[in-house]
């Protein structure tokens, strides 16, 4: 944890108030001071940090970090693996694999995982050697509208205004409900997670440069490597009896053991070894179009909560930063902070940075937040359903990329530059015809 004093002296008035000291939040800072701006970050909590464990980050965010020049940082603190293997979580066959050194050569930037708090901790040192005024114990509560600008509200009496407020409060952003009247959707799974030294697991005979997946029914199992290989992520994520029933104590870890009762011997190994003491609760939100109301805008999660399949949660968020701050920095006009006095303006054409903003994020988050729902249904299939998912990803070719062309290519900063989506395959013994044409399937098998 960095602790950072709760009211510094104040400094000149910011071009742009974040609310928000996460991952997001962090990241917007970086990339608004970068195109020379004043950035004025609140965060509630007495201290700069991150719970959780390991998080992925695919080319288009890794991509992202070099252009902020944290690249190589992140790397040396993060592990590139080999591989990305998919198994079945009952049967323990191998389904499907990736070469991350192929991506790598296909996408111009690495495959990833690391520590969340690492991230986190290189964004935080970025925003503090890049001069971002960083305030603790700010709990906002509200925000408010200005003839030029915006004022986010704080439970202490505190206001800050400036001529643009980004939102990265979280996924229950109290800037939200500006624009939209909704609530979190619970997905009646829950992840348990665990991350631990590399000498607790070996003996379970794990893959140590690979990430690795067991889809199963309504349930999964993932693993992989953390900091330079030293410790070992865990991610056990299971449907919940008791949410599906309506109980409000859900998720509890006699669930957790029910679940995975019926896995292969390399899920069931790895179960014990998961934290017990607490566990997420997975919810996300349906996608809105609109994520700015006057000079207010939503970043992150505040915009875009998603379910975690698509492994896009914290790229999505850095990936609105990193747009955000290109639009702001295409302004003509703009002069950098070191060359005005206090009180001049920035020149930037604030509604016509938002705007272009607003016209391409929402959409691209619509897209992970949507797919990210049906790549979960399509991990947790039972009974024949699960059998033709097997037989497609057991018959796909190592080179296809078709399925991850549209999110791990460069992040469009318009409309037009937003890939095509993939086609879906329908999930019929046809569709493993065309792929594979003698597939060994069941003979009583329907269409």
């Amino acid at each position: 944890m960095s602790h950072i004093a709760p009211e510094p002296p104040p400094g000149p008035r910011p071009d742009v108030v974040v609310v928000g000291g996460g991952i997001c939040g962090l990241s917007c800072a970086v990339a608004l001071t970068r195109k020379g701006l004043r950035v004025r970050l609140l965060e509630q909590a007495a201290e700069f940090g991150e719970v959780g464990a390991g998080l992925q980050i695919a080319p288009n965010c890794t991509r992202i970090l070099d252009h902020w020049g944290l690249l190589e940082e992140v790397k040396g603190l993060g592990v590139v693996p080999k591989s990305m293997i998919m198994y079945d979580a009952i049967d323990g066959s191998l389904l499907t694999e990736l070469d991350l050194a192929d991506v790598e050569r296909r996408y111009g930037f690495p495959y990833m995982v690391i520590h969340r708090s690492d991230l986190h901790a290189t964004l935080l040192r970025a925003a503090q050697w890049l001069g971002v005024e960083l305030i603790n114990s700010a709990r906002c509560v509200s925000y408010e509208q200005q003839p030029d600008g915006a004022t986010a509200v704080f439970a202490d009496g505190r206001r800050e205004s400036a001529p643009l407020v980004i939102a990265a409060d979280g996924m229950h952003s109290v800037a939200r409900s500006l624009l939209v009247d909704d609530e979190p959707v619970s997905s009646a799974y829950v992840a348990y997670r665990g991350a631990l030294p590399i000498e607790q697991v070996r003996a379970n005979e794990v893959h140590e440069d690979a990430v690795v997946l067991y889809v199963g029914p309504r349930r999964h199992f993932v693993q992989y490597p953390l900091r330079s290989g030293e410790m070992f992520n865990q991610v056990a994520v299971f449907q919940s009896p008791k949410a599906l029933a309506g109980e409000e104590d859900w998720g509890t870890p006699d669930e957790l053991d029910g679940a995975f009762e019926g896995s292969c011997d390399a899920v069931r190994s790895g179960i014990p070894l998961m934290w017990r003491d607490r566990w997420w609760r997975m919810y996300d939100r349906d996608p809105i179009a609109n994520w700015v109301s006057g000079r207010i805008v939503l970043a992150g999660d505040a915009a875009h909560p998603p379910l975690q399949y698509m492994a896009q949660g914290a790229i999505m968020a850095m990936e609105d930063a990193f747009v955000l701050a290109e639009h702001v920095g295409a302004q003509a006009a703009l002069v950098p902070a070191e060359r005005r006095g206090d009180g001049e303006p920035s020149g930037v054409d604030w509604d016509a940075a938002t705007a272009a903003y607003n016209a391409v994020r929402p959409e691209h988050c619509r897209r992970v937040l949507s797919t990210g729902r049906v790549w979960g249904d399509l991990w947790h299939l039972d009974g024949e359903a699960r059998e033709i998912r097997n037989a497609l990803l057991t018959a796909r070719a190592t080179g296809d990329y078709s399925f991850i062309d549209w999110i791990w290519g460069p992040t469009a900063l318009t409309p037009d530059q937003e890939p095509e989506m993939f086609r879906p395959i329908p999930l019929t013994w046809e569709s493993v015809d065309a792929v594979q044409p003698e597939p060994d399937r069941p003979v009583s098998a329907s269409a």
